[in-house]
């Protein structure tokens, strides 16, 4: 008839079961996601396996702090104090910044610089050989020269800051993916073989 309007329910309104249907459904993808996550032995990002169960770090510089939180809070090393108790000891040998001009604008003036961060180490074991042999890390970034001299030291820092986190990162991927060197097997004396005459 002509005036009446007629309402068209969907399923879910007239069950009443369509918000529980689609919770239901959401609860038991995360659970089947979780569990082939642990199928496939995969482990979340920052959880790395080192090889070896202790390490001491060197110096304790900001930098050595930096390492040595993040070996404690993301690998499944221990971070020890004294190197007598470690299987294997970071050395920090340098850590160097500088910046280089990049390019100038048609006065002459610097218009960008490269910021460069470098850390150089090597790990050994309680022996003192080499586990890691020394290895660099090289980061650059460009910022854009700024006269506000306040402005362009807080930017240079936090760009310095956030190269130093990369070259950590890159550190612990590196002693991740590195192997323990076997012990050296004693090789027994060479011995003549008996000859027996007729």
């Amino acid at each position: 008839m002509i005036g009446e309007s007629r309402i068209v329910k969907s399923p879910a309104q007239v069950t009443g079961r369509g918000s529980r249907i689609s919770t239901a459904a959401r609860v038991l993808l995360v659970a089947a996601a979780c569990a082939l996550v642990a199928g496939c032995g995969f482990k979340l990002r920052g959880e790395a396996d080192l090889p070896f169960k202790t390490i001491a770090v060197s110096p304790q510089s900001p930098l050595g702090v930096s390492v040595s939180r993040s070996i404690t809070a993301g690998t499944n090393a221990k971070v020890v104090d004294s190197p007598k108790d470690a299987e294997a000891i970071l050395m920090i040998t340098g850590e160097t910044r500088d910046k280089v001009i990049l390019s100038l604008n048609s006065q002459g003036r610097v218009r960008e610089y490269t910021l460069r961060y470098r850390v150089t180490y090597r790990v050994i074991d309680g022996k003192g050989s080499d586990f890691l042999p020394s290895s660099e890390v090289l980061l650059r970034r460009d910022i854009t020269f700024n006269d506000q001299v306040l402005a362009k030291e807080s930017e240079e820092a936090l760009l310095y800051n956030d190269m130093q986190r990369d070259a950590v990162a890159q550190i612990i991927r590196r002693l991740s993916a590195a192997k323990l060197r076997p012990e050296e097997e004693e090789i027994p004396p060479y011995k003549a073989p008996d000859f027996i005459f007729d």
